[in-house]
């Protein structure tokens, strides 16, 4: 999971404009750590990926029961890829990692950081897709639906979730847990990675 963002013309107050500057430094990190874990070697590689997608997924669609979360992102219920992970997992056969959720605490306007950076890391996946089909053998119906587009498109699907954060009534202090969720959502996946493929945590 490496979230990249579509370049715009947003003011630079937008909340997705703070969220990508400030999370920068994080964004590089995990494509630091995605390189050394090196999922893509082999498909045993890649399942130990698939076990952290799908903690941090289920992490994510944990918050989905908050009301305040619905209501800032009315199309939630089309997000999330815990159970696309879990077929992959299938597929590939491997059991569901075990792991108690991470984010649990986490509350609006926070949970909104988590899900900023689970659907930025779907831009991302379309590089990962395609390193899965041409070195696993892999597709959206066996083993990478966890790395698909969604079925409108990466681009619409991301235009439409930036247009509902930016769109949120938010205080300074309200965009600061925001941010800080959005950080506590990179460094679980970056714990998640570091745990499955025996990495040295920075």
């Amino acid at each position: 999971m490496t979230p990249s963002h579509i370049p715009g013309a947003l003011p630079a107050h937008a909340l997705s404009q703070r969220l990508k500057t400030e999370t920068a430094v994080q964004h590089e990190r995990m494509h630091r750590l995605m390189a050394q874990a090196d999922p893509f070697a082999s498909r045993a590689a890649y399942a130990r990926f698939v076990a952290a997608q799908y903690l941090f997924q289920r992490d994510v669609e944990h918050l989905f029961a908050d009301p305040a979360l619905q209501a800032a992102v009315p199309d939630l219920d089309t997000r999330g890829r815990q159970e696309a992970s879990l077929a992959d997992l299938a597929d590939l056969g491997a059991a569901p990692p075990q792991d108690d959720v991470g984010s649990t605490g986490a509350t609006m306007p926070g949970a909104l950081g988590w899900l900023y950076v689970s659907e930025g890391s779907t831009l991302g996946a379309a590089f990962l897709f395609k390193e899965a089909q041409q070195k696993l053998q892999l597709d959206a119906q066996f083993g990478a639906r966890n790395l698909a587009a969604y079925p409108e498109g990466r681009a619409q699907a991301w235009r439409r979730f930036v247009q509902s954060l930016d769109a949120l009534p938010c205080d300074d202090a309200g965009k600061n847990a925001v941010v800080a969720g959005a950080n506590a959502a990179y460094d679980r996946f970056g714990a998640l990675l570091a745990t499955h493929f025996e990495l040295p945590e920075e």
